[in-house]
């Protein structure tokens, strides 16, 4: 570590990353002045390859995002005010780097955290149209300041006091094939039925859903209050529409194609899918939401 670094800390979440995980630590290793690797006990190369930039790597299993987050926040050894998440298929652009750099040393500056912009990548292509791009997230934040959110997936930080903008982008450049994707998307869904039926009500620390709030508020309202209260299955389809359609979606290719319908009707129908067969497990078997969720997927809530 020298001088010249910038004072943040960056905080990685890995689980057989070994496909990613290097080009994300090479755009960060040459401008911060430390980051953690939290891995969930991987079985691939990924540790391995973590050891040639760091000896700063921790292992906790694994339950959730947030939660790993925050475990993450609460347990390392960090020596920084300020912190910056990122995934290991994400990269931190030249540009953002400067940016942050700039903030850093802006005295006036009164903001406890900053948005940034996620620029996705699918298949090589940039996914600019279907309304993916500019979508925010907070990532960067006085440590004090910032806590991720109780969902058990898409998950968002939240950040007490003034939160700004960042002009630069994150890359999220997955490197995964197709069969790994359908894989973890397949559990995210459950995760999200999961959250949709029961976690949901008892959690409290979550993003606020306000329209004329920041712009993770306002798709958090968006998709609480509008596509939630359309019908299963015919919203998958209508959102679908909105995206490859209204919101230019089309205009990315086939790899646009794949990732739109994947993503924007694929995903939302399976979860879709999981709450129809919930539902009719209750109501043919004569079990509450819990024991449904643990019969099928196995979740003990």
């Amino acid at each position: 570590m020298t001088d010249s670094k910038v004072p943040i800390s960056v905080i990685i979440l890995t689980h057989n990353e070994e496909k990613n995980i290097e080009e994300c630590l090479k755009s960060i290793c040459g401008w911060v002045n430390e980051f953690f690797i939290v891995d969930s006990y991987s079985t691939d190369k990924t540790l391995e390859l973590t050891k040639k930039y760091t000896n700063k790597i921790y292992q906790h299993i694994f339950e959730n995002y947030g939660k790993q987050r925050n475990w993450a926040q609460e347990n390392l050894p960090i020596k920084n005010e300020w912190v910056l998440h990122i995934d290991a298929d994400e990269r931190a652009t030249h540009e953002l780097a400067e940016e942050i750099k700039n903030i850093l040393k802006d005295v006036s500056n009164n903001a406890n955290g900053f948005l940034i912009k996620k620029r996705t990548f699918f298949m090589g292509r940039w996914i600019k149209h279907g309304g993916h791009y500019p979508v925010y997230h907070l990532r960067f934040f006085r440590k004090k300041k910032g806590r991720c959110e109780d969902r058990k997936y898409d998950n968002h930080f939240i950040c007490k006091g003034k939160i700004s903008r960042l002009n630069n982008d994150i890359l999220e450049e997955n490197n995964n094939d197709i069969s790994e994707w359908i894989y973890r998307h397949n559990q995210w869904s459950s995760a999200e039925v999961e959250e949709l039926l029961y976690v949901s009500k008892e959690k409290t620390n979550k993003v606020k859903t306000k329209y004329f709030g920041t712009p993770i508020e306002r798709r958090r309202w968006m998709r609480n209050k509008v596509y939630n209260n359309f019908p299963l299955f015919i919203r998958a389809f209508l959102y679908f529409f909105y995206r490859y359609f209204l919101k230019l979606g089309f205009l990315d290719g086939k790899e646009g194609l794949i990732f739109h319908f994947m993503q924007g009707f694929w995903y939302k129908f399976l979860v879709d899918a999981k709450l129809y067969e919930i539902q009719k497990k209750m109501k043919h078997e004569s079990k509450n939401v819990k024991s449904a969720i643990k019969d099928l997927y196995n979740i003990e809530l």
